[in-house]
């Protein structure tokens, strides 16, 4: 059982932020859990961004694969002068494929948590795209966000590669997919990245690369959490841990204390049993088929799906209503 104690915070003028809030709620809990969005700090994008390099790594190569092939079939479901908004938008890699295939997309709205990289992804795409307004929005995509009034008379079109629906609990995903439909509006296009059910050990070995990068980019959540909330966590005393839950069809990674430890995080002394985690991340596997049974529960009519010749990752076309 985890044992807190109240200690005096870091500085005395510290605002209880969100991530505050959510990390003392998080390791607080039992089992103790802390949100995969808090991954996306500077350093953490720039570490998923090696992550998507990786040999062992099939998720970004397959989708990239899907998106070269079919990026103008996608295109040809857009309407006129579409606004494009991406959900979540990191790297702006995958974007460009559908910038490229689709010139008449007036405008880009990338929606990301992560500031900083979304302020330099937007400097690129606006040299490489003097025509296209690039219109960033600074906010996490699974909360109720504002729009550029700009928008308000183009259509609208969403994007959300990576798989990253794949990181929500079933009912999570569930209530992004009705967010989304309310913010881009009825008869509206959605395009959606989904990993699909495979063999074990390809699962596993995506999240457990040899060359140590995933364990890195988990740690460095706690990193994070040392420099912005005057945490004390020993990094060594953490190793990083992923798994496939077949039951769940879900990878689970996790945080495992090395020891029986104490950390002050923001004037909170956590208690750490040896062997015991921190769950940071699910990401679900779907197939084909019960994607497509999900959105339809949530107000979508699947158009069409594509897939790489392995079958590891596959590309949704969605139309708001059914």
């Amino acid at each position: 059982m985890s044992v807190q104690s109240v200690v005096a915070r870091p500085r005395s003028d510290d605002r209880f932020s969100s991530f505050a809030r959510d990390v003392i709620e998080g390791l607080t809990a039992r089992p103790k859990r802390l949100s995969p969005k808090y991954f996306y700090d500077e350093a953490g994008s720039r570490l998923f961004e090696e992550i998507t390099t990786l040999p062992e790594y099939y998720p970004t190569r397959s989708e990239l694969a899907i998106l070269r092939r079919h990026a103008a079939d996608m295109a040809r479901l857009l309407p006129a002068e579409t606004a494009l908004i991406e959900f979540g938008s990191g790297s702006s890699k995958k974007v460009r494929l559908m910038l490229d295939a689709a010139p008449a997309i007036a405008a880009y709205v990338p929606v990301d948590i992560s500031s900083q990289w979304l302020t330099q992804e937007a400097a690129r795409l606006r040299r490489d795209y003097p025509r296209l307004a690039v219109l960033p929005v600074a906010a996490d995509f699974t909360q109720a966000f504002g729009l550029p009034r700009s928008l308000a008379s183009l259509p609208r079109t969403g994007f959300f590669p990576g798989s990253t629906i794949g990181n929500f609990e079933p009912p999570q995903a569930a209530a992004f997919l009705r967010n989304a439909a309310g913010i881009l509006g009825e008869d509206a296009i959605l395009i959606v990245g989904i990993d699909l059910v495979k063999d074990v050990e390809i699962l596993n070995a995506a999240y457990n690369d040899a060359a140590g990068v995933t364990a890195r980019f988990n740690l460095n959540l706690l990193t994070r959490i040392n420099r912005e909330l005057g945490a004390d966590f020993d990094l060594a005393g953490f190793c990083h841990q992923a798994f496939y839950n077949r039951e769940r069809q879900r990878i689970e990674m996790h945080l495992a204390s090395r020891r029986r430890q104490q950390v002050n995080v923001y004037g909170r002394m956590i208690e750490f049993r040896a062997g015991e985690t921190i769950h940071t991340e699910n990401s679900y596997k779907y197939t084909v088929e019960s994607f497509g049974a999900l959105a339809r529960g949530c107000g979508w009519t699947p158009v069409t799906a594509w897939t790489d010749p392995d079958g590891y990752f596959s590309v949704q076309a969605l139309r708001a209503g059914n």
